[in-house]
């Protein structure tokens, strides 16, 4: 199968384009196609053989649920059991934007979409072309990030060519994404809501809407052997090819360790990359050291993280050492990406004394 890549600059311009791949979604084929968080392979939701095709073309774990995205909110009754009140609260303040939420499924989503669940997660993409995809099909389309299973999502078309060249028949190239992490999903299930994956729309944020909100506390623990309540964040996700290990503590003793660590590798006959911030670059002996951007602006680490990731793999790099990233509103997203793209592997440097592994 060959690829197709169409540029995707003014949806009005690159109709043609878009109708194109909306046919190809009606007749039960994958698109790929640009969000504002990551790029999404498409298929249509209520089709069992379509998600299936999804779930084969990543490598993707069956029990792992399709977010479905939809393009106005009357769709989520075509595809919801039940609409409660705090998810119109939600779409009113989020709507299009990045946040998921879970709700009890109707009979037009099938469980092929769901992973076998009684719940289906739902959202409204905030990207003229997603949108413009959607309601040109006709269909509700399931998509997760643009990815075979387990690398980092794709914040550009290139991304999606080197995992799914030859799998998927059209990418939609909208050029680099605006977030660059993925969205949040709530689940409203439950009696009091709870975040099953942070993201750009934080806790305090939907508080201020719905009340009180709770956050699985499997989602940053430190803890390997935690469950998840969301089935696919059991799975690691985000993966570079090389050994990725998160160091911890005050900056001078993070310097100080991963230059320490660099060296060792080095001495081994092993490439080194770091990852650091502008303000810290400078400081770092690695092979190749790149900036997430400052860290004093996390949105531009989290527009970054992915796209770094995959230039080491590049690089053909055997160990990637990063500095942590936890700050402010969506540094808890941020985190949670690094951390399971280490597989929960983080060294906490001290004054001073021996290095504590966490796991």
């Amino acid at each position: 199968m060959e690829t197709k890549i169409y540029k995707i600059e003014d949806c009005a311009a690159c109709f043609g384009q878009i109708r194109e791949a909306a046919k190809i979604i009606k007749t039960g084929g994958l698109v790929a196609f640009p969000t504002e968080t990551v790029y999404g392979l498409g298929a249509n939701a209520c089709d069992p053989n379509a998600s299936k095709k999804i779930y084969e073309a990543k490598g993707r774990p069956s029990d792992n649920p399709l977010i479905v995205h939809i393009a106005e909110f009357e769709d989520l009754y075509r595809i919801a059991g039940d609409v409660p009140a705090k998810a119109k609260l939600l779409s009113n303040a989020f709507w299009p934007g990045p946040l998921t939420i879970i709700v009890k499924k109707g009979k037009a989503v099938p469980y092929e979409t769901t992973g076998g669940l009684d719940t289906v997660a739902v959202r409204m993409p905030d990207h003229k072309t997603a949108l413009a995809l959607i309601r040109e099909s006709g269909c509700l389309i399931a998509a997760p990030s643009a990815n075979k299973s387990g690398r980092p999502s794709p914040t550009l078309a290139a991304h999606v060519k080197e995992d799914l060249n030859g799998r998927i028949p059209l990418i939609l190239d909208g050029g680099e994404v605006g977030i660059g992490i993925e969205s949040t999903i709530v689940d409203l299930t439950e009696e009091t809501p709870m975040i099953l994956r942070p993201g750009y729309i934080t806790a305090d944020m939907l508080a201020e809407k719905i009340g009180t909100v709770w956050t699985d506390p499997a989602i940053l623990t430190k803890d390997t052997s935690a469950r998840p309540k969301a089935p696919g964040m059991k799975y690691r996700h985000y993966a570079p090819k090389a050994d990725l290990i998160v160091i911890e503590g005050k900056k001078k003793n993070v310097i100080e360790k991963i230059n320490a660590l660099t060296r060792e590798k080095q001495s081994q006959g092993r490439k080194v990359g770091v990852i650091g911030t502008d303000e810290t670059i400078g400081y770092y002996q690695g092979d190749r050291v790149l900036t997430v951007g400052s860290g004093k602006d996390v949105d531009h680490i989290a527009r970054n993280l992915y796209r770094i990731l995959r230039e080491f793999d590049e690089m053909e790099t055997d160990v990637i050492y990063s500095e942590s990233f936890r700050s402010f509103r969506i540094g808890q997203a941020v985190m949670n990406r690094l951390l399971k793209a280490a597989g929960h592997q983080v060294l906490m440097a001290k004054d001073n004394q021996g290095d504590t592994k966490i796991v």
